[in-house]
């Protein structure tokens, strides 16, 4: 029988709580109750052809419970003469449908937390209504949390590194692990002009809301030993800061990017030229490196869908950019080293060339083979040798 058991009942209020509607109540003050729940009983052939089965049913909603309530009808059978039964099913009070689901406690604990924020942070109760279980999961960190959001209104876009907050018992690990919530704490208290709006995610915390990030780097090898940067006859791998390296106005005429490390040590000597290490999909590293637009660039990444994506972003930063090894002939050639690209990327790449967009266009499609990928550092060296010759 399909007839509302009290375990239904009982689920149909935790759906109140796992929508977050009860606890969000002890801060609205919306009232919810009395508040009807949904039942189904026996119609009348049930009642009938199944009596027995009813009379348990009946038994089971009435039980010993007490919260909720039970509106009752009179019926009159035509066999089994005058019954009650019940028609209506009613939660009289938040606290009645707490103890339902055994979440008075919590709901204490809650409410606990409401008014430590109401005395400190009362702009924070809006999300507490919005994220109630939310913020049962942080209800921990609760009060440290209070202290971070009421430390930056007194110091507004700081300047200083996270780790440079000054609050007992408070590190930067710990913001660093909660900026997704302090994020939405901090744009609720904050002046407009305390925000950077154009910065966004968690990558963007530090710079929306004023904080020094950490420097981006640039690590780099010089190809020509008459241009070393350093008095040293040792290979010149160098790392330096992004805002260093937009300074440096390296007098190359060639720039290669590769994203494999051990293709970057290896990366062999070639006349007025460098090699930079990696950026994948990070090309804002580089997008301000104005001296780099006067150089020729050649990236050199695998032969699959996410190569093929990096390049077209980086185009968009310098569309002059060039690809190497990363076309068909060099895929072909080594076959017996091809592998599976785990989430292979489908969108529209509109900065290939014609040669590269049909390429794509085979891999995405898989018309070579499921998912193929051929990553770079298994192409052999004699390859990238008679590649730097042609170009």
């Amino acid at each position: 029988m399909s007839w509302t058991s009290p375990a239904d009942l009982k689920a149909q209020v935790q759906k109140l709580w796992d929508r977050g509607l009860l606890l969000s109540t002890l801060i609205s003050g919306e009232e919810m109750f009395p508040r009807r729940l949904t039942l189904k009983g026996p119609d009348s052939r049930e009642l009938s052809d199944s009596f027995t089965k009813v009379r348990d049913w009946i038994a089971q909603l009435s039980g010993t419970t007490k919260q909720y309530r039970i509106v009752w009808r009179s019926i009159n059978h035509r066999i089994l003469g005058a019954n009650e039964i019940p028609s209506e099913i009613w939660i009289d009070s938040l606290d009645d449908a707490l103890g339902l689901i055994g979440k008075r406690r919590v709901a204490e604990q809650f409410a606990a937390l409401v008014a430590l924020t109401r005395n400190h942070q009362p702009a924070l109760l809006p999300w507490l209504a919005k994220r109630p279980l939310r913020a049962l999961e942080l209800a921990e960190e609760w009060p440290r949390l209070l202290e971070i959001v009421t430390w930056l209104q007194k110091h507004p876009r700081p300047g200083i590194y996270l780790r440079q907050i000054d609050l007992p018992g408070i590190h930067s690990k710990f913001i660093e692990g909660q900026r997704g919530v302090l994020g939405e704490l901090f744009d609720l208290v904050l002046l407009p002009e305390e925000i950077d709006i154009t910065a966004t995610g968690v990558g963007g915390f530090c710079r929306r809301y004023g904080f020094r990030d950490k420097p981006l780097r640039v690590r780099f090898r010089i190809l020509d030993p008459k241009l070393a940067l350093l008095p040293t006859e040792t290979d010149q791998d160098i790392t330096v800061t992004q805002a260093t390296f937009a300074k440096l106005e390296i007098p190359v005429t060639t720039v290669f990017i590769t994203e494999n490390e051990i293709n970057f040590l290896a990366f062999p000597q070639v006349p007025n030229a460098m090699v930079i290490f990696g950026a994948g999909y990070g090309f804002e590293n580089f997008g301000a490196v104005e001296w780099l637009r006067d150089r020729k660039i050649h990236y050199w990444g695998d032969i699959d869908t996410h190569g093929f994506a990096i390049l077209n972003q980086l185009r968009g930063f310098f569309p002059h950019a060039a690809s190497l090894l990363m076309d068909r002939p060099t895929l072909m050639e080594h076959q017996a080293l091809w592998g599976t690209e785990p989430s292979p990327e489908t969108g529209t790449l509109s900065r290939l060339t014609a040669e590269e967009s049909a390429l794509y266009d085979q891999l995405r499609r898989n018309d070579l083979g499921h998912q193929i990928r051929l990553e770079q550092e298994k192409i052999g060296f004699e390859w990238l040798l008679e590649a730097l010759g042609r170009v």
